[in-house]
């Protein structure tokens, strides 16, 4: 028996996978998401299976990650241009993040959904923001090398709030703090949305990459109080 999920007519359309998604936030879905269905489409038309979606996500955002890491100090000493590294790592993280948001469409279109594959997908998610929270820390460090480690620690350690918080909400106990849907919160909690951060994080590289620390600085003071929130939140309704 088909899945609940699966559509019934046989070529299903961008709209289609896109009406599926799960969201993200104003700039994921108004473009993330919108390129992961067309990638979703053309995974279907070639007969892809979702984890290779997830893997090529995982693929391109390391490449990215791992180019910018390795180019830190080359940039910083002026050897090497600032925008070829960050333009080509924001054309990579948002390619890999469509990626990520398309594996997820073709599995409930195509009915390939499955535990191990939502494991898989989660744990390349891991691994990829890993990479890319090198990716600016090692930035930051280079440009300023008197950057401190346990700023690098606590925005590293506060990065992953989002992903851990995303996987927390997609089960049946799923809570929200903000559950207004107005376009003033949503442009509010576009410093939360994964597209529009990477978005910002490749033009800081490109263009002003001793910026760096300070991107540090706003993620760890927004990510920390966040989950600062969100621990008060979940008590406060806990003790009820």
């Amino acid at each position: 028996m088909p899945s609940a999920t699966t559509l019934a007519e046989p070529r299903p359309t961008v709209a289609d996978f896109h009406r599926v998604n799960r969201g993200g936030g104003l700039f994921s879905e108004s473009i993330s998401q919108w390129i992961g269905a067309a990638f979703a489409l053309a995974a279907q038309r070639l007969g892809l299976r979702p984890t290779a979606l997830t893997l090529a996500n995982l693929v391109l955002g390391l490449a990215a990650s791992v180019t910018v890491v390795a180019l830190a100090d080359d940039v910083a000493a002026g050897t090497v241009p600032a925008w070829a590294v960050g333009l080509f790592a924001l054309v990579a993280w948002q390619v890999a993040y469509a990626l990520d948001c398309a594996d997820g469409q073709l599995a409930r279109v195509t009915g390939q959904g499955s535990a191990a594959g939502a494991r898989i997908d989660v744990l390349c998610d891991v691994a990829a923001q890993i990479a890319l929270v090198a990716a600016i820390g090692a930035t930051a460090v280079a440009q300023r090398p008197s950057t401190p480690v346990w700023l690098v620690a606590v925005f590293a350690g506060t990065w992953m709030v989002n992903l851990v918080t995303s996987v927390m909400q997609s089960g049946p106990n799923a809570a929200s703090m903000v559950t207004s849907t107005s376009l003033p919160v949503r442009l509010v909690k576009l410093v939360r949305d994964y597209g529009a951060v990477i978005f910002v994080a490749g033009l800081v590289l490109a263009f002003a990459p001793a910026l760096a620390f300070w991107v540090m600085v706003a993620f760890t003071i927004v990510n920390g109080g966040f989950l600062l929130a969100s621990i008060a939140f979940s008590a406060r309704a806990s003790l009820r």
